[in-house]
């Protein structure tokens, strides 16, 4: 569900925009935006990619964390570090049976750096689940009577 118009981050930006002195021409040619795109974000006509806030955040020299907020991507909590919201997000990582071990590490290091929590802070997370036998297919080389699971079969 898109939250649209966001005068709230559009107020803000405009907000930072005039304290940089900037005009809306050059800070939409340093974020590397059109100008006019920019004007509609700032009006709130426009919702923006993360993507695009990184770009006008370094173009304001401002946390894009505060712009995610600000449009809503990220909520107020996790960009504040709550130690509840981010034990969640490290659960759900911890949880998620699709992802190798080494995903998982890198996407808590990931995550962590983003929400400048250090590995100081006390966070729990559930043990992640076992993983599951890897399961092998038989190639078109192998019979068919070769497999483990046929031969247990024709036991």
């Amino acid at each position: 569900m898109s939250k649209l118009p966001l005068p709230d981050l559009g107020a803000y930006l405009r907000e930072q925009r005039e304290s940089a002195q900037l005009s809306l021409r050059q800070l939409a040619e340093m974020a590397g935006v059109s100008n006019p795109y920019l004007s509609q974000i700032e009006r709130g006509l426009k919702r923006p990619s993360a993507e695009i806030l990184q770009q006008i955040a370094k173009g304001l020299q401002v946390s894009a964390e505060s712009l995610y907020v600000r449009a809503g991507i990220l909520d107020e909590r996790v960009a504040d570090g709550d130690p509840a919201t981010v034990a969640d997000v490290l659960s759900a990582i911890a949880v998620d049976p699709v992802l190798t071990d080494r995903q998982r590490a890198v996407l808590v290091d990931i995550y962590l750096s983003f929400v400048g929590v250090d590995e100081t802070t006390p966070v729990t997370t559930p043990d992640p689940p076992p993983a599951a036998p890897a399961r092998r297919r038989p190639s078109r080389s192998t019979p068919a009577a070769a497999t483990p699971e046929l031969k247990e079969k024709e036991n």
